[in-house]
This record gives C-alpha cells, sequence and structure tokens, in this order.
C-alpha cells in the first residue's frame, strides 16, 4: 500500500472506531489483515455456528478457512446441490450464532450502510443471529450518508455485478443504470444508525483496502 495511505488509515482509523462505540456498535481498528483474522478468532466463542454473507472482505482475510479449521459449525450455502437447497440453507444463516459480513459503506460518524440483493445479508445485520461480526477495509469509510449511498450505487454495486451471472446495465456498463429489472442487485437499502442491543454488532476496521 502506497505509505501516505497508510498512515492516513492509521490516523483516521481509530477515530471511526470511537464514532462506532457512541453508537453502540462493539469496534476495533487493527492495521492488517493478519491482526483483523486474529481479532475476529477471538471475538467469536469457540462454540458459535456461523453463517455468513457474501464478502470479498471476510474471504480476504481468510476467516471462514480458519473457523473451520478450529472445529466451528458452518453453515454453508455452498455445499447446496439446488437453488432451493441452497436458500433453505441462507435460511438456516439467520439463525446462527454469529454471521460474519461487511459492509458496503460506514461514514466517518459511525453509522453502517449496505444494498442487498435477496437481504439475507442484511436481514442477518438486523435481527436473528446472536452476534454480526463485520470486517471492513479502511477503503470503505465515507464522510456521511449521501456519500456513502453514492459509493455503493457508483462504484460498489457495478463492481459486485461482475462477479454474477446477471443481465444489469451495470454488469454491462460498470455504470450504474438506476435499473429495476428482475436481475437488479440494489434492492433492499438499509441504514443501521445505532447497534442494539449494545455491542450484538462488532465491526473490525482494517488498515488496507478490502473487498468492494
Amino acid at each position: 500500500m502506497i505509505e501516505p495511505i497508510k498512515q492516513k488509515y492509521e490516523k483516521s482509523g481509530p477515530k471511526v472506531v470511537e464514532a462506532l462505540k457512541k453508537r453502540h456498535f462493539d469496534a476495533y481498528y487493527v492495521s492488517t489483515k493478519e491482526e483483523a483474522l486474529k481479532k475476529a478468532l477471538e471475538i467469536i466463542p469457540e462454540n458459535h455456528s456461523i453463517g455468513w454473507g457474501g464478502s470479498l472482505s471476510i474471504d480476504g482475510i481468510g476467516l471462514k478457512e480458519e473457523l473451520k479449521k478450529s472445529g466451528h459449525k458452518m453453515i454453508d450455502r455452498d455445499l447446496a446441490k439446488t437453488p432451493e437447497e441452497r436458500n433453505q440453507i441462507m435460511l438456516q444463516a439467520l439463525g446462527s450464532d454469529t454471521f460474519l459480513m461487511s459492509s458496503n459503506a460506514i461514514t466517518e460518524d459511525g453509522q453502517l450502510f449496505n444494498i442487498d440483493s435477496v437481504a439475507n445479508r442484511v436481514a442477518a445485520l438486523c435481527f436473528g443471529p446472536k452476534s454480526v461480526v463485520i470486517v471492513a477495509g479502511m477503503n470503505k469509510i465515507v464522510p456521511n450518508l449521501e456519500a456513502a449511498y453514492h459509493r455503493v450505487r457508483g462504484f460498489a454495486s457495478p463492481a459486485n455485478a461482475q462477479r454474477f451471472p446477471i443481465n444489469t446495465p451495470c454488469k454491462l456498463t460498470g455504470e450504474c443504470g438506476d435499473c429495476t429489472g428482475t436481475d437488479c442487485i440494489c434492492n433492499q437499502f438499509v441504514t443501521t444508525r445505532l447497534c442494539k442491543p449494545a455491542g450484538r454488532i462488532k465491526v473490525i476496521l482494517v488498515g488496507e483496502d478490502l473487498g468492494i
């Protein structure tokens, strides 16, 4: 990483953590992916079952692999043989002890902003699992909710669309077309202003660029 950017993250990251704590999130700042993995393993109880939403950030630190090695029950939708079975496993993940995800954007004053396709990820964020662990790189920090919206619609969603076999304007052009088609992945918009119960959502900010 370019050193001035790294220095900026080191100075601004702890401030975002304090803003998150004021909104009743458990929050941590770490400098590297390796430290993020270590912190996540520290805060996830050994007896917890694990569910997750699609997240390049979670995959990027190797968290799922380490939890599987340590014997956690993994509610793994990728083992499904049919779309119906996959949907059932995703429903089971809503009752997991710990749900893993990232956030599409986090504001400097400590609010989470997420856009979801089928809403399994934001549903778990809002209600269900005992604990939610969010891993997010500092590249996802934005000044305010307006900037969060523009980051996700203008950058994250068109980039994420490239991962899926869908037919949307953003998949074809790389730019948001404000579409209303059945393949649209921008269907649920959720702002998490406060964490309730306090401490249920745990945010690990990483001083590196992770995910989209």
